[in-house]
């Protein structure tokens, strides 16, 4: 798990993610404060505030560190963990 502010450098911009993102070495990014994760084109994770920003180079990182699926643009495993996790 990486941070969004990992990724600036000293000009305070960010190519190095931009470029693992396009490259698809990061496919996921997460809310830390909220612990949902989800894929990169989510229009809920586009609004999230980037000091909660965390990514993930796949989804196995993002369930072992006890993030759950986002209900949006995951709605199916989303589902899936509520029926799990929710009673």
């Amino acid at each position: 798990m990486k941070t969004h502010q990992s990724f600036l450098d000293e000009k305070g911009t960010n190519r190095l993610l931009l470029s693992l993102i396009k490259n698809r070495k990061i496919l996921w990014a997460g809310n830390c404060k909220l612990k949902i994760y989800g894929k990169l084109n989510c229009k809920s994770g586009k609004r999230m505030k980037t000091q909660n920003r965390v990514f993930f180079q796949n989804e196995q990182e993002a369930i072992a560190l006890d993030f759950r699926p986002c209900g949006h643009c995951m709605r199916l495993e989303y589902l899936d963990w509520k029926r799990i996790n929710i009673d």
